[in-house]
C-alpha cells in the first residue's frame, strides 16, 4: 500500500512541478514525462529510505 501512495503522491508533485515548469517556458504539458520522471522520483525516495537507518543516535537518546 505504501508504495501505491508513494507514486500517487509522487505523480501529483511532478505533474504539478512539470505543468509550472512547462508554462513558465512555454512548453506543452506532457503527460508521459509527468509518469516517467514519478516512477523514477519514487524509486529513489525507496532507495533513499533503505539507507537511512532507523535506530537513533546515542546523542538523540540523550536529548529526551
Amino acid at each position: 500500500m505504501r508504495y501505491i501512495v508513494t507514486f500517487i503522491w509522487s505523480f501529483l508533485l511532478v505533474s504539478m512541478l512539470n505543468y509550472v515548469v512547462g508554462s513558465v517556458l512555454g512548453a506543452d504539458f506532457n503527460i508521459d514525462t509527468a509518469i516517467v520522471t514519478s516512477v523514477v522520483f519514487t524509486i529513489l525516495v525507496f532507495i533513499i529510505g533503505a539507507i537511512i537507518p532507523n535506530e537513533s543516535t546515542p546523542e538523540a537518546a540523550d536529548n529526551h
